[in-house]
């Protein structure tokens, strides 16, 4: 479901790719019924910028790393541990459309 949080199994990085066991948030539609979904990383220790909006997760402050979504088969996710707030998505919802140059809505 978007907006959920889920551990993801580790695979093999490279380059800036985030590495090691990872969580990540759904970021693509309910209503696709894919063997894929579209995740954004979150990271404890990335920099604060406008596209890395920061959500609450186990206690700890975490940046949702909007400029690193990505397709993962739904296989790698693990059950959802949390889901974000409302307000959380909205600020996902904003950086996803600046990183992907897309219109506001109205």
């Amino acid at each position: 479901m978007r907006g959920d949080v889920h551990r993801l199994s580790p695979r093999r990085s490279s380059g800036h790719e985030q590495q090691g066991p990872r969580y990540a948030v759904v970021v693509m539609a309910d209503w696709l019924s894919l063997s894929t979904v579209l995740v954004a990383p979150t990271s404890t220790s990335a920099a604060g910028t406008v596209y890395r909006p920061e959500i609450e997760l186990q206690g700890r402050t975490t940046k949702v790393m909007c400029e690193q979504v990505t397709a993962v088969d739904l296989q790698r996710l693990g059950p959802p541990v949390s889901h974000l707030t409302y307000h959380e998505l909205t600020q996902v919802n904003d950086a996803l459309r600046l990183v992907l140059d897309l219109a506001p809505t109205p």
